[in-house]
């Protein structure tokens, strides 16, 4: 079974790296300059962030769907990158050293699975996951901080 890791498109969040910091908080948001990589892995690029760089920590609705698993969490977005354009079947090297979570979907947007897995084992996980006809799509988190990471579409 083949997968595709999406990142998230940049346009949804570059007004916040024009906003000032009042701004940002009423949208539930900071910027931040990154001290320490890695540690720091935007959603958009799939990568680290770079000491140096500045991001947004931002409340993004990574389910949007009207079920009981509707859910929100912080992200952060590097300032001035591209979405990721991942190869079928790749998994991003950010999250080859983390542990994920895997929060498995069907068709109507209920959680029929969910594992935790070092990130060397993802892509089994995955392929394991999709052998399920059931299984509509994916969602990926940084299981430690719990954050969302990143969705998983059938390719």
């Amino acid at each position: 079974m083949t997968f595709q890791v999406v990142g998230l498109r940049p346009e949804d969040f570059a007004a916040f790296f024009t906003m000032c910091a009042d701004e940002l908080a009423r949208r539930n948001a900071r910027k931040m300059v990154v001290t320490a990589s890695p540690g720091t892995p935007c959603r958009v690029s799939l990568v680290d962030a770079e000491v140096g760089e500045t991001v947004v920590l931002v409340n993004y609705e990574h389910q949007p769907a009207k079920t009981p698993y509707r859910s929100s969490h912080a992200i952060f977005v590097r300032k001035g990158v591209q979405q990721s354009h991942l190869a079928v079947g790749e998994v991003p090297k950010v999250m080859l050293s983390r542990l994920i979570s895997l929060r498995v979907f069907d068709h109507d947007d209920m959680m029929v699975e969910a594992d935790v897995v070092p990130g060397t084992e993802l892509k089994g996980a995955i392929v394991q996951a999709f052998a399920n006809p059931a299984v509509s799509y994916l969602h990926l988190h940084y299981a430690k901080p719990g954050c969302f990471a990143a969705s998983v579409k059938r390719a």
